[in-house]
């Protein structure tokens, strides 16, 4: 079977065109569950719950702001990547194999350094494989076990993330409540009352820049 496709004169190898169809169908799985995206995103989805502004901002600024900062995140890996891996590769001086095992190892250092031990642990416990106790014998495990511990830890610091993103907002609700409660106001909803508050506090304490600070900073 010929593996050698003529495209405009030039012979295309159809590995190469498969391998490249595939990324691209599998890159927005990629950028959520191996980068530093879900735990932008969910941290900024609770603050807009926590600030009680509804849809504001959209989900489409949210998306936007998470994709560049974790871009801003991920520079120095893909940097790493395009050094180590992907100019050698289109240089031809590696082979695939080559080029998939170096492009591997930064992303792997990147997860590896924000994945809990424990999350790690069980889903080598479920694998059926022995407990790493190095960071050597870490970086050698498969990407189906690290991948999943990753995701599993990011999760979890989301959601430690918004709890504290919600304290805050949560105690100006509680003594809006209460005041409009003393006054005999019951029947005034106090998130009417609460929201310029909130708003107030946030950009008095030029929020977004802290929240975005705290959020990259929160990655080592």
């Amino acid at each position: 079977m010929n593996n050698l496709v003529n495209i405009n004169g030039d012979s295309v190898q159809v590995l190469d065109i498969i391998l490249l169809t595939t990324i691209i169908t599998l890159l927005p799985s990629l950028v959520i569950m191996c980068t530093s995206f879900t735990r932008y995103v969910i941290s900024l989805s609770f603050l807009r719950n926590a600030m009680g502004t509804q849809q504001t901002p959209p989900n489409m600024v949210l998306v936007g702001l998470a994709l560049f900062l974790t871009l801003f995140t991920m520079g120095p890996v893909l940097s790493q990547v395009q050094a180590e891996a992907y100019e050698p590769y289109i240089n031809e001086e590696i082979t695939q194999e080559e080029f998939f095992d170096r492009a591997k190892a930064p992303l792997k250092e990147f997860m590896l350094r924000q994945t809990e031990p424990s999350s790690l642990d069980m889903y080598c416990g479920m694998a059926g494989i022995s407990k790493p106790d190095t960071e050597e014998e870490a970086r050698e495990l498969p990407l189906r076990i690290i991948v999943p511990s990753f995701a599993t830890s990011e999760l979890k610091r989301a959601f430690e993330i918004g709890f504290y993103l919600y304290i805050p907002f949560l105690l100006i609700d509680i003594i809006v409540a209460s005041t409009l409660m003393s006054m005999g106001m019951v029947m005034l909803p106090p998130s009417m009352i609460s929201t310029p508050f909130k708003l107030l506090l946030f950009i008095t304490l030029n929020g977004w820049e802290l929240v975005f600070s705290s959020l990259v900073q929160t990655f080592r």
